[in-house]
């Protein structure tokens, strides 16, 4: 079972974004609208986390232009470039007020040897447990789980040794997350992931798409790609006598392929169904129930109050 946080006092855990990689920023950027109106639309206050970047100030110039023009409030950087500067109180101190907090791409190697278990990630803990919206595309996306894939091969076999894991902020647990997943062929590396570990959920994020996630574990797809889940519940492997590249025996394992508007329950690892809309006789019966029963709901108040009381209630409810 998923093992999500909990909400601090006082507060609701915000909504977690791993988006798959190159996400539109020109045109539709249907992702990261999802992500700003997340993080509160108009008084939004983000931050942008480019350490696992190789570029220099032009990726954050990309991502403050976005933002800024889909109407944030603020868009400001946060780099560090060290586990020193993951420690310094005035970097840290950029997302005391955060509502958004989103890192870049590049490599996540970089990005979780310079602020895992340090000051800064337990701002950005912090700033998810207030109800900030969290994460990131590509690298960004995986560092949100418990376990991140630091590096890997693409193809659709899964192999021994396919993949390396890596800590992660741990924002999301007992999932691991890859990026670029249909564009890079990665189907084999999640699934030789899931079968040395099948107690994970395999999450693989097409580009241009997030899985988004509200309340700790209620998953939405938004984007033009797909969302790909990878149960391990029930599999059978023999990823513990495999040796070295050799192919792995799966099977068993459950595969849902979720494009946009798909919601899945991680903790339950089901799929959440749209309930069917109810034809327009059962609708007049529900609305009906529901006036008597307001109505019943108000006599039952009224009983509380004195006898005189009740009855000049009664008299003003009941038709004579």
């Amino acid at each position: 079972m998923l093992d999500s946080h909990a909400a601090g006092p006082g507060g609701t855990l915000g909504t977690l974004f791993a988006i798959g990689g190159a996400e539109a920023k020109l045109r539709r950027r249907t992702v990261l609208r999802a992500f700003l109106a997340a993080a509160g639309g108009s008084q939004a206050r983000i931050v942008v986390v480019p350490s696992a970047s190789s570029l220099g100030p032009e990726v954050v110039e990309v991502y403050e232009a976005v933002f800024s023009t889909l109407g944030a409030a603020s868009v400001v950087s946060a780099r560090p470039e060290s586990r020193a500067d993951a420690r310094d109180p005035e970097l840290v101190a950029l997302l005391d007020d955060a509502t958004g907090v989103f890192m870049t791409g590049g490599n996540q190697l970089k990005l979780s040897n310079f602020i895992i278990g340090t000051p800064f990630a337990d701002a950005v803990h912090a700033a998810y447990q207030r109800g900030a919206a969290v994460g990131g595309t590509s690298a960004g996306a995986s560092i949100v789980a418990e376990h991140m894939i630091a590096f890997g091969s693409g193809g659709s076999t899964p192999k021994q040794r396919m993949s390396q894991l890596s800590v992660g902020l741990g924002l999301l647990r007992g999932v691991v997350i890859d990026q670029h997943f249909e564009q890079r062929n990665r189907y084999g590396r999640l699934l030789s992931l899931v079968a040395q570990s099948p107690s994970l959920l395999g999450i693989g994020v097409d580009e241009d798409t997030a899985a988004m996630v509200r309340h700790g574990d209620q998953l939405e797809v938004v984007g033009r790609g797909a969302v790909t889940i990878i149960d391990g519940s029930h599999l059978v492997s023999n990823a513990y006598a495999a040796k070295r590249t050799a192919p792995l025996l799966v099977s068993g394992a459950r595969i849902h392929v979720l494009p946009a508007g798909s919601r899945f329950d991680l903790s339950r690892r089901v799929l959440v169904e749209e309930a069917e809309p109810l034809p327009d006789a059962e609708l007049a019966d529900v609305r009906a129930a529901e006036s008597d029963l307001r109505g019943l709901a108000r006599d039952i108040a009224a009983e509380g109050v004195s006898p005189t009381n009740y009855a000049r209630h009664l008299r003003r409810t009941r038709p004579s």
